[in-house]
């Protein structure tokens, strides 16, 4: 996919390669200044499918997307991709262990489950007034490693959205990361991981996923990196017009909360993660923007709550 050579011009996306169906109405716009979050006593979502018992055996026989997929997942997060290929040809099967949850990760599990039911309660009622049927994604609970229709992950390539199974897979672990590594603590900034993994699940209900999908198989390796960054770029512009949405409807954000989110936008840059784990910034190996470039498209999104201005793909600058 990526041995193609680099063009001399740089690729522009036009419209008529990858039109986007934006049919919702102007929200009016609102920009938050004050946020812990308001989650406990909320509906919890019937999707969440926990896996935290169960030992997956690696299976990457073959190849493909999937394993394309999480490898530029383990590059994004600054790891060494050959810890997904270890006993590559396994059969993966799932095999129960003894795992033990700690209360921690219960009111983690809670928090995960009541945040997604929010995405659902938003994403139907944007996809209704589309015109569309929101299908609700599941969201896979894991510890340690995971199979999914994409391959074998294990937890060190953060939370992941699989396209091939509707799924998003955390291992709660990673909020640990995100308070600790990435120093972006609070209930907002974990709720933002979970709306922009879901965002993900959204582009691919509007069948955008799979054009952008289809342009990188034609792209050179920078070309397909930068359309990743415009993909990935569009997922958290999705996550602030979820804010947006399910803040006016239900009154979510605390003060604080908002500051969290644009934190962890700005932890998990590539050129702050590159920084971190390399000592210097490559932009032409960048998968999902820079941090100024999460922060304003998050910022766009839950700004306006408008999905029309979240068309990263047409959009003269990042």
């Amino acid at each position: 996919m990526f041995d193609r050579p680099v063009p001399e011009r740089p690729m522009v996306l036009t419209r008529g390669q990858l039109r986007l169906p934006f049919f919702v109405e102007v929200a009016e716009s609102k920009i938050f200044r004050e946020a812990l979050m308001r989650w406990r006593g909320g509906r919890e979502s019937d999707n969440v499918e926990d896996r935290r018992g169960l030992r997956a055996a690696p299976t990457l026989a073959g190849g493909g997307i999937g394993t394309v997929i999480l490898l530029l997942v383990a590059w994004y997060f600054g790891i060494d991709p050959s810890m997904l290929l270890q006993g590559g040809s396994s059969s993966g099967a799932l095999t129960q262990q003894s795992v033990q949850v700690s209360p921690a990760n219960d009111e983690s599990s809670k928090f995960v489950s009541v945040v997604l039911a929010d995405t659902e309660d938003t994403w139907r009622d944007l996809f209704r007034k589309m015109g569309g049927t929101y299908q609700d994604p599941k969201l896979v609970l894991f510890s340690g490693a995971v199979q999914s229709a994409c391959g074998f992950a294990q937890a060190a390539v953060g939370p992941f959205y699989c396209p091939g199974d509707h799924k998003v897979y955390i291992d709660l672990s990673f909020f640990d990361e995100l308070k600790n590594r990435f120093r972006a603590p609070g209930d907002f900034a974990q709720a933002y991981v979970i709306a922009h993994e879901i965002g993900h699940h959204v582009q691919n209900l509007l069948g955008i996923s799979d054009k952008v999908e289809s342009l990188r198989a034609r792209s050179g390796k920078v070309e397909a990196n930068a359309i990743s960054v415009r993909l990935e770029l569009q997922a958290d512009c999705f996550a602030g017009v979820w804010a947006f949405h399910a803040n006016r409807a239900r009154q979510i954000l605390e003060a604080g909360d908002v500051e969290a989110a644009l934190n962890a936008a700005t932890a998990i840059g590539d050129d702050r993660l590159q920084m971190q784990a390399r000592g210097y910034v490559a932009p032409d190996s960048f998968t999902h923007g820079s941090s100024t470039q999460r922060v304003r498209w998050f910022k766009r999104g839950i700004a306006s709550g408008d999905l029309r201005q979240c068309d990263t793909f047409n959009a003269a600058q990042l």
